[in-house]
């Protein structure tokens, strides 16, 4: 099939094609750079937290008695839950992963108050928090019972001895090479603290932190009326512990409620909603844009073989085969849309490197581009086949007489 035939009559109607190419432009910028950002949300959302979520939920209980004695009634809830029957084990905490809320520190790598070289999230427990959060110990130990302080009776507050992450060691000590336990960092000038073990994971309560993975253990327990417990059960019992758990610690005690029941699923349900309304989002648009610019394809096509009837049925009459005014309209939509095509693709690298510098998102994948063309390429010539095969079935007869 010729060249000229072709761009003389897209000469003949330049803004219909030029409109069409830039719509396929816009769509094309948008698509790559909509499918980039679900994917890294979709990545996002997949993460592990490290903990065992199937099988883990929080509650919270409150006193309201003015001199009610926190310390015991913490402890004797933690010996109720622990031997329910289907527990595996229980700790009281200040937060747990995806909870979004609760507490970091700056760290220091030697003592004073001046900028932080780190940060971390911070999770309070005892030594059964290790068990509880069926976290993946990689090296050291869990904590002793004798490491563990009330906030009470702590005069520096920090303890002296903690557990990290991985993600946290290799941001603490980048240049660090072998075990990290036996590492020292201070909170401030007068609390320094030791690494006594390593974890494998354990993400921090806020999702979109970008420190997300750094956190710490810290053996310190907080006598107050308000008390956290997370409770991990064996595989298939949470929500019928869940509700007799709650229930048994309302009979225990009636000077306290027990609110703010949450399972660690719900909690990644809630802490990811936002993201996930986001790719529903640009999931209609990109199907809307692909679907709008289909149309305009088919629309395009249509008033084109309208207009050039007479010029299609000279063409059959000089000889031309249904297959040959196929591949013409097909050539000429393939040739539009390949200049909106890698137009867009040029917009869509510099829409996402102002994007990337503007809210710090992951550069473009390399194969974004290359799926999106192959897509659009699709589209276009899906949308052109009816008009296509219209103007094939187009008699000479008939187009010699429209004349």
């Amino acid at each position: 099939m010729e060249f000229g035939p072709i761009w003389r009559a897209m000469m003949r109607n330049k803004g219909g094609y030029l409109l069409i190419a830039l719509q396929i432009a816009v769509t094309m910028a948008v698509m790559v750079n909509a499918i980039a950002i679900m994917q890294e949300r979709s990545i996002k959302m997949a993460r592990p937290s490290g903990i065992d979520e199937a099988n883990t939920f929080s509650l919270v209980s409150v006193g309201f008695k003015p001199d009610m004695e926190e310390k015991a009634l913490i402890q004797e809830d933690l010996d109720l839950l622990r031997n329910m029957p289907g527990v595996v084990n229980a700790v009281e905490t200040n937060s747990f992963p995806l909870r979004q809320g609760g507490w970091s520190e700056g760290l220091h790598r030697e003592p004073g108050v001046g900028k932080s070289v780190s940060s971390s999230a911070i999770y309070f427990v005892d030594e059964h928090g290790l068990e509880t959060f069926a976290l993946n110990l990689i090296d050291g130990q869990n904590f002793s019972p004798e490491q563990v302080v009330w906030d009470s009776d702590s005069d520096d507050f920090w303890p002296a001895t903690v557990i990290i992450t991985q993600a946290l060691a290799e941001d603490l000590y980048p240049d660090h090479e072998g075990s990290y336990v036996g590492q020292t960092f201070w909170f401030n000038d007068d609390n320094p603290a030791n690494v006594v073990g390593v974890v494998e994971r354990l993400q921090a309560p806020w999702p979109t932190w970008t420190g997300v993975e750094r956190s710490m253990l810290v053996p310190l327990r907080r006598e107050s009326e308000f008390a956290r417990y997370v409770v991990r059960t064996e595989p298939g019992y949470r929500d019928e512990v869940l509700a007799d758990a709650e229930e048994l610690l309302s009979g225990s005690n009636k000077e306290r409620i027990i609110r703010g029941v949450e399972t660690a699923t719900d909690a990644r349900k809630m802490a990811y909603l936002g993201d996930g309304a986001m790719i529903k989002m640009l999931s209609f648009i990109v199907i809307l844009l692909t679907c709008i610019t289909g149309l305009g394809i088919v629309g395009l096509a249509s008033f084109s073989v309208a207009r050039r009837t007479r010029q299609i049925g000279i063409r059959r009459a000089l000889g031309a085969t249904k297959p040959a005014i196929v591949r013409y309209f097909m050539l000429e939509n393939f040739l539009v849309s390949s200049v909106g095509i890698i137009t867009g693709g040029i917009l869509a690298v510099a829409l996402n490197v102002v994007m990337v510098q503007a809210f710090a998102l992951t550069p473009l994948a390399w194969y974004i581009i290359p799926v999106a063309m192959l897509v659009l390429w699709i589209v276009g010539q899906a949308a052109v086949a009816g008009p296509a095969r219209k103007a094939s079935g187009i008699s000479p007869a008939i187009a010699t007489r429209s004349s």
